[in-house]
């Protein structure tokens, strides 16, 4: 008999590795909100799941969660916190301006060439 508890954590972790894989892929100078990136990643319409899964990563991670931005280009994290504070920083060095706790979608944002056949 398969155990259940097992089952969800098997496709807990599918889902991680389908988000983690697709945000690696996100390219410097590049951004993405947090419900392109769960479309991008197959995972419907899971913004807020990718948003809490994001906030789990170790500190050392080499994905580049910087990337990620609330709907319309808006940072999510607050002006003053470590982490904010660290996600503004690392998108200006990537050449991204933030102005109003805001990055310019049209400018900034990744559109990945979709592969047909």
């Amino acid at each position: 008999m398969t155990d259940p508890l097992a089952s969800v954590e098997n496709d807990a972790q599918i889902r991680r590795t389908a988000l983690y894989s697709t945000l690696a892929q996100v390219p410097e100078g590049k951004v993405v909100s947090y419900g392109q990136l769960a479309e991008l990643a197959g995972l419907g319409r899971a913004a807020r799941w990718v948003g809490r899964t994001l906030s789990q990563l170790p500190g050392d991670t080499k994905l580049p969660w910087h990337r990620v931005l609330g709907a319309g280009g808006r940072i999510s994290l607050p002006v003053g916190s470590p982490s904010g504070d660290e996600q503004r920083a690392r998108l200006r060095l990537e050449g991204i301006t933030v102005r109003s706790n805001r990055v310019d979608i049209q400018r900034h944002g990744w559109r990945p060439v979709e592969h047909s056949g």
